[in-house]
């Protein structure tokens, strides 16, 4: 135990040391040849190593080149900087080293607060049991469908779990063409089928043409298909726009349809000042996939799913073999009862002490904080002759792209983001929006500042200049 205290002291100082200088080194910069073969090439060592030795390789060979979601002009994606509460107990968690699929102890408990906690945060309906934190929303949405999937197929008087899906009608959902990728992915990974994914139209603001729901679902009817989910955003990846949620509800309670509400990054948007009227419906949603990993910034991997009506994902999932059978578990089960997961990590400890560091007020801070700077950059944007803004700023995503006199937007607009992470001063990526090449930028971090989103704006014409 000395050397691990000794290491673990040496470990703090420099996971501190890390984050203190961030911002002081380029955003991002690509990993050298020899670093890159040390990374991938080792051999397992014939003996163990000394501690000490491993956090001198790390500090050396690793923190050096991030991915870079750590720096506060770091715009990519949707990957926030750590939370330094949940940064700071993750160790805790690894020295529990529990399974979280159940029992009594700490983990299970905390998790039913945690899930209570951002249940409330977006103002989702919670009841005890409805609700799971998960790898990321990826896992959080193969629960949501395959839920919905159960119930459907128990509503029409059979079990999908039992029987499988062969010689029944083909069930289909309904997403947009912004509906995210892990929507796609969890129908392809229960038997649904990629070509019963029915990609519903945008409107111009980016969000599901509602109308054209009701037709699709008509004409599927029509041809003995089994309309069973449609699955509105909460804020799209692309553009940060959410779709109408309460009129999406509407056409699920009409046709008995699932409705399941991809959350995972834009759902806390709820929270920011005026924002309210935006998220209408989303409390009537019978699914709900949320990331606290994105903008709340808890570590790396934390997701959930939430759930309106718990019975419905214990019928989906529930499995319990006589070696786990718990006569202590009361009417809730365990969790690994509502999801795929047996042995479930302690994920619930940093997600607990980020919100517990935030606090309510913290987290609607930061939520109209950077929200706030993605208006700015929207306004800036619109403001200059050589940008166009592409969609309008819905949460904390601004879409545009730089069109200076001469250049062809397209190709240049391709290039732009790989030119821009290359020069180290500030990172953003591309994207595609009603098919015309795109910048975006995704605004996460709380320490952004607004002579930030002048540093960009300069790199992306720099950038365009030195082609």
């Amino acid at each position: 135990m000395h050397e691990l205290r000794e290491a673990g002291a040496k470990a703090a100082r420099i996971m501190a040391d890390h984050l203190e200088g961030v911002g002081d080194l380029p955003v991002w910069r690509p990993v050298p040849e020899a670093e890159l073969s040390w990374l991938t090439g080792q051999d397992l060592p014939e003996t163990g190593r000394a501690l000490d030795d491993l956090l001198e390789d790390a500090r050396a060979h690793v923190l050096p080149y991030p991915m870079g979601n750590g720096h506060p002009r770091f715009f990519g994606w949707v990957n926030s900087p750590p939370n330094p509460a949940g940064v700071l107990v993750e160790p805790l968690a690894a020295a529990l080293n529990p399974s979280c699929a159940g029992g009594d102890h700490a983990g299970p408990h905390l998790e039913r607060t945690v899930v209570r906690w951002l249940a409330g945060l977006v103002g989702f309906p919670h009841p005890p049991g409805g609700g799971l934190l998960t790898s990321g929303a990826s896992i959080a949405t193969v629960i949501c469908l395959a839920t919905a999937r159960q119930r459907a197929a128990l509503a029409d008087g059979w079990d999908a779990r039992e029987e499988g899906l062969s010689g029944r009608a083909p069930m289909v959902m309904y997403v947009t063409e912004e509906g995210h990728s892990c929507l796609h992915k969890a129908a392809q990974l229960l038997g649904l089928g990629a070509r019963n994914v029915r990609t519903v139209p945008v409107d111009a603001q980016f969000r599901m043409d509602v109308r054209a729901l009701r037709a699709m679902i008509a004409e599927d009817l029509d041809a003995g298909l089994r309309p069973f989910c449609v699955a509105g955003s909460a804020g799209t990846v692309n553009s940060g726009a959410v779709d109408p949620l309460d009129d999406i509800a509407d056409v699920a309670r009409a046709y008995g349809l699932w409705f399941h509400v991809d959350g995972a990054y834009g759902a806390l948007g709820i929270l920011a000042d005026g924002a309210g009227p935006r998220y209408a419906g989303l409390e009537r949603a019978d699914s709900l996939a949320l990331d606290p990993h994105k903008w709340l910034g808890v570590p790396v991997g934390c997701g959930c799913a939430l759930l309106r009506d718990p019975s419905a994902a214990r019928a989906a999932f529930s499995l319990v073999p006589s070696y786990l059978t718990d006569e202590n578990a009361g009417d809730l089960g365990w969790f690994a009862e509502y999801g795929p997961e047996q042995t479930r990590p302690f994920r619930a400890l940093k997600t607990w002490a980020t919100l517990s560091h935030l606090g309510r007020s913290g987290v609607k801070r930061l939520v109209d904080h950077t929200g706030g700077l993605a208006r700015t950059l929207g306004a800036m944007v619109e403001q200059a002759p050589d940008f166009e803004l592409l969609a309008p700023v819905a949460t904390s995503i601004t879409a545009f792209r730089h069109v200076p006199e001469g250049a062809d937007p397209e190709v240049l607009n391709q290039a732009l983001p790989v030119a821009v992470q290359a020069r180290g001063n500030t990172f953003l990526t591309g994207t595609r929006l009603g098919g015309r090449a795109a910048l975006r930028a995704c605004f996460l971090h709380p320490d952004t500042t607004e002579q930030d989103l002048v540093v960009l704006l300069e790199e992306i014409r720099l950038a365009a200049k030195a082609r």
